[in-house]
């Protein structure tokens, strides 16, 4: 293999693109372990090719569902067991025991949830509500509440919130709570993701 030193490499005089490899290329690289390739300012880069290796993934990353009707005692915080996983990029998600999330990488996490509840047997609604619980604690809170004189059959709130994870311990799950007039309520599967939990790692 031969070495090409020089200082600076440049068109020629009335051209302003330069090839690099042709058609015996395959692989063509650039600086080698420990350097810095330098980008100046001003220069804008412009891909229409495949780019691979660059940034950060958004993982790791689930969204799990509940199968099955969950009931809960009426008015009292439950945690939601949604037991389906719909993918789980780390196996960070216990679907089966405690059903939370512990990403075991630091960083944000954009978490999301919601709940279907669902009074029984034509019972009304009164108030639903869902939230998280970051390590034990509840963090943020969503919530829909009904007149008694104009009570709801179903509800579903979604909530959503930005969290910090240590990488190691942190943990969070979702909660919620379904109020009814008489009767058991339960967080409800119907209409495929009623009832849903997930996050993914947000690039900062």
């Amino acid at each position: 293999m031969s070495k090409v030193q020089v200082d600076t490499i440049d068109t020629r005089s009335g051209t302003s693109t330069m090839q690099i490899g042709s058609t015996n290329t395959s692989t063509i690289n650039i600086g080698v372990s420990g350097d810095t390739v330098n980008i100046p300012s001003g220069v804008t880069i412009a891909n229409a090719g495949t780019a691979t290796g660059f940034g950060g993934t958004m993982t790791p990353a689930f969204e799990a569902k509940l199968s099955a009707n969950q009931t809960v005692s009426d008015g009292t915080q439950t945690k939601v067991a949604c037991d389906t996983e719909v993918y789980d990029t780390d196996n960070a998600y216990d679907n089966s025991t405690n059903y939370r999330f512990t990403p075991q990488v630091a960083g944000k996490y954009y978490c999301y949830g919601a709940i279907s509840c669902v009074p029984q047997s034509n019972n009304v609604l009164s108030e639903a509500m869902v939230s998280f619980r970051f390590n034990g604690s509840r963090t943020r809170t969503s919530s829909t509440s009904f007149n008694t004189s104009n009570p709801a059959v179903q509800s579903s709130p979604f909530v959503a919130e930005v969290l910090t994870f240590n990488g190691s311990s942190d943990y969070v799950e979702l909660w919620g709570r379904c109020d009814v007039t008489s009767g058991t309520p339960t967080f409800a599967p119907a209409h495929e993701f009623a009832t849903y939990f997930g996050a993914f790692r947000i690039l900062t």
